[in-house]
Order: structure tokens, then C-alpha cells, then sequence
């Protein structure tokens, strides 16, 4: 749009038209009083003549010529402060205007006068000025709340690449002030490779305590005829995970089928086998026996292996109602037999949230953190130790699980479906909790501690009064 200004701008250049017909460089006030003391003068050759033919004394004669000469100044005075004066009035309501003061009116205005006419315009012009002043103070404080309302980050660069605009979601985001970020460059913000991403890329970034997936939108404007560049950036990591989830989905439902339909037999026909090997007590066979033995664990391992991951991707939407955290937390702890879990939470709150699945997202958490606290084979179990807090913050509230394990030490596979580190873990644990998060709005975080003690924090934040 500006490009297309300027181009129309060159090609209908301005025209100035002259304020008057001489190129002479004398000024308005001067050349009306040279107009003025002209128009005089043969009024005063005529009373010089007069005087002159009728014999009157000289001394009188100049008496009266003095006399004359003053009058006509005091009339030239007044005439040129009736005309100036007016022009001086709408000179200064024009510099107002230029100066965006739009409280000044020229009065006394008369229709059918060339002064008054204009006069008039120029107080048309000043109310017009002051709608489209009004109008365009309202469109940017809309503009600047919409921007502030996003969630997406929105900054602005100059060509310098200082940032000259930066909304409440970038200062979430990035961890930052605005009136301390703005006019430095995005090599001092550590921002130079989101300001040189093109339009539509792709970038991975920390954010927190844990990565997020954005998409670039890039795109121009001009400030002051000075070229921009604007830049949006739309969080498409939940996307982009549920695509995940889906194509998981779709493998599983695949494999699944197919495993099954290889399981089942196998471990129908090995347990026959192992039934027949009983009745005719055949020693010599023990090694068919354990083999079959082991056939018949392992397909039951396998199909109990299928359903935890048709659990994960089958989760339903959650049915929210009112739920008191304490308790909840309370009746978790008590499932873990393990360990004793320390419950430090604050004040009771009541949530609105699917009981059953948030039950289950903390139970897979506790479960983490008190096998992480004990160790491979209980080698910690003297000095495990395993708590979980909550707090209410703004809109949301914070549900924390702290271990003294020995803490992550790969986070970037820690919500990837089937990646377990545990010789018996399945995988899906951390990436169910996550799930459950989200469908209530929220989500999971897990980082090491940030004391002097090892181990992991993990936290659900989950919002109040969650809108689905």
C-alpha cells in the first residue's frame, strides 16, 4: 500500500502555485504598506497643489502637509491591522493544527467574505482533522489492545534490526521487558535467529522448561516512509504432537491387529502344549517345557505391552466437574507402597477437572518420581525422598512433584511415545500425563532441580476454570 502512494506520488508531482503575480521577494506586510502609502500620495500633491494656488503661508503649508502625512499613516496602520490581523489568526490555527493541537477556532467568520470563507474552511478543516485525529487514536488503541491480547508473539524490526515493537505474549515468551528490549538489536536479545527466519519456517526454541515448535509468519510494513518487518509467531507444538499422536495411532492400530492375530494362537497353543508336557510328566522335555514357558509370558507381556498404548491413544475427552485437589493428591499418595510420599500442599482448592484421568496423570508422576528416587533394585531406599506441592497462581494452579533422583539427563525424548529408560518402563507414562494435561488446557513440565540437591521437578499447571 505505501509503495503504492509513493508510486502515485511521483507520477502526480506537487505543483506550487505563487502567492503572487511579481517574482519580487518583498514581504505581504511591506508591499501593503508600500500599496497603502502609494495609493496617498496624490492626495498629498493634490493638498500641496491646493495650498499652493491659493498662496497659503509656507510654514502653515507644511503644517498641514505634516499633519496629512500622519493622518494617512494612522489610516494606513489601521487599514493594514484589519487586513493582517485575520491572516495572523488563521496562521496561527493552521500551525496548531500542523502541531496536532486541534482546539483552536478562528471566530467571527462571515459568509460571502473573502477572509471569513476562509476562515471557515480552515475551521472545517480543523473539525475534520480532529474526527480523523480521533478516529485514527481509537483504530491504534485498538490495534495495540488486539496485539496485547494475542497469545501469539508479535515483534517488529527496524532495518537496523533494533526491535521497535514487542506485545504481552513475546515478554511471556521470550522473558523479557518491553521497555527494556526495545531499541536493541536482536543479536544483543539473542533473537537473530527468529529475525532472520523466513516466512512459513519452521523453528524449535526453548521456551520455559521445555522446547516449542513455531511457525514464522513473516511480512513489511513502513513507519514514517521506513521499511519493517513485522513478525508473528504461532506456538504449533500441541499441533504438531496430536499429529504425532495420530500417526502413532494409526501405526498401533496396524500393528496391533497384526500382533494379535499372531499372539493369540501362540500363546493358546504354547499353553496347551505346556498342559499336555504335565499330564505325561515327560522330564526329558524340560527344556520344551521352559521354552514354552517363555512363549507364553512373552505374548502376554507383548499383549499387555498393546494395551497400555490403545489406553494412551484412546483417551477421551475429559468431563469436567468440580474436584478438591487435597483430597485427590491425598488418595494418590496412598496408592504408592514403595516409598512414604510427603504431602506439602498449600490451601484446598477446588478445580474444575476430570478426576479420573487427573488421578491418573498423578499417579504415573508419583510413579516416576519414587522409582527415580529409589533407584535400580530400591540401592536408595534410605534416603529416597518424594514430594508433592501445589499452589494456586493468577488463573491457574501448580502441581509439583519433587525427587531426589539422579534427575534427567536426555529431556529432549521425555514426551515421546515408546521412549522408556527403564528396563521394564513401556513409555507411555510421562507422554499419558502430558495428554491429560492438555485436554484440561494445561500441561506437564519436567526439569531437574534448580538446588543444591539432585533430582527432577515435575509440574502440572492446570488452569482454574478451564474453557474446552
Amino acid at each position: 500500500m505505501d509503495s503504492e502512494r509513493q508510486t502515485s506520488a511521483n507520477k502526480h508531482p506537487v505543483q506550487q502555485i505563487s502567492l503572487q503575480r511579481s517574482g519580487k521577494k518583498l514581504n505581504f506586510e511591506r508591499r501593503l504598506r508600500f500599496l497603502f502609502w502609494l495609493f496617498g500620495l496624490p492626495g498629498l500633491v493634490l493638498i500641496w497643489w491646493l495650498l499652493w494656488i491659493h498662496s497659503v503661508d509656507t510654514i502653515e503649508t507644511m503644517i498641514l502637509l505634516v499633519l496629512y502625512v500622519l493622518a494617512w499613516a494612522f489610516l494606513v496602520s489601521i487599514l493594514q491591522e484589519q487586513i493582517t490581523r485575520p491572516l495572523q489568526t488563521l496562521t496561527n490555527v493552521v500551525a496548531a493544527l500542523r502541531e496536532d493541537d486541534y482546539s483552536f477556532r478562528a471566530r467571527g467568520a462571515r459568509n460571502n467574505d473573502a477572509i471569513g470563507d476562509l476562515a471557515q474552511e480552515i475551521n472545517a478543516l480543523a473539525d475534520m482533522l480532529q474526527i480523523q485525529r480521533a478516529g485514527t487514536l481509537e483504530a491504534i488503541a485498538l490495534v495495540e489492545r488486539v496485539v496485547d491480547s494475542m497469545q501469539s508473539p508479535v515483534l517488529a524490526f527496524d532495518p537496523e534490526g533494533r526491535l521497535k515493537l514487542m506485545n504481552i505474549a513475546a515478554e511471556r515468551i521470550f522473558v523479557m521487558k518491553a521497555r527494556e528490549a526495545l531499541g536493541h538489536t536482536a543479536r544483543e536479545l539473542g533473537l537473530e535467529r527468529m529475525a532472520a527466519a523466513t516466512d512459513d519456517e519452521l523453528l524449535t526454541m526453548e521456551s520455559g522448561s521445555q522446547s516449542g515448535r513455531w511457525i514464522v509468519k513473516r511480512t513489511g510494513f513502513r513507519l514514517r516512509g521506513v521499511p519493517h518487518t513485522l513478525l508473528v509467531l504461532a506456538d504449533v507444538s500441541a499441533a504438531l504432537r496430536e499429529e504425532e499422536r495420530i500417526a502413532w495411532k494409526r501405526l498401533i492400530r496396524v500393528l496391533g491387529h497384526e500382533i494379535n492375530n499372531s499372539l493369540t494362537p501362540i500363546k493358546s497353543i504354547a499353553a496347551n502344549l505346556r498342559g499336555q508336557l504335565e499330564r505325561n510328566s515327560l522330564g526329558e522335555l524340560e527344556d520344551f517345557d521352559r521354552g514354552l514357558e517363555v512363549i507364553e509370558n512373552r505374548a502376554e507381556s507383548l499383549n499387555r505391552f498393546l494395551q497400555a498404548y490403545r489406553r494412551l491413544m484412546g483417551l477421551p475427552a475429559p468431563k469436567l466437574a468440580p474436584v478438591e485437589l487435597g483430597e485427590l493428591v491425598r488418595r494418590v499418595v496412598k496408592l504408592e507402597t514403595r516409598l512414604e510420599v510427603m504431602v506439602r500442599g498449600g490451601k484446598e482448592l477446588i478445580i474444575q477437572a476430570d478426576a479420573d484421568q487427573l488421578q491418573q496423570a498423578l499417579i504415573n508422576l508419583v510413579r516416576n518420581g519414587v522409582e527415580a528416587a529409589l533407584g535400580p533394585e530400591m540401592e536408595h531406599a534410605d534416603s529416597a525422598e518424594v514430594i508433592v506441592d501445589w499452589k494456586e497462581s493468577r488463573n491457574e494452579v501448580i502441581i509439583t512433584i519433587i525427587d531426589n533422583g539422579p534427575g534427567v539427563s536426555n529431556d529432549s525424548n521425555l514426551f515421546v511415545p515408546f521412549y522408556t529408560t527403564k528396563l521394564e518402563g513401556t513409555g507411555i507414562g510421562l507422554v499419558l500425563a502430558q495428554q491429560i494435561a492438555e485436554g484440561h488446557a494445561g500441561q506437564v513440565t519436567l526439569a531437574n532441580r534448580d538446588d543444591e540437591e539432585s533430582g527432577c521437578i515435575a509440574e502440572i499447571r492446570l488452569p482454574l476454570h478451564p474453557k474446552l
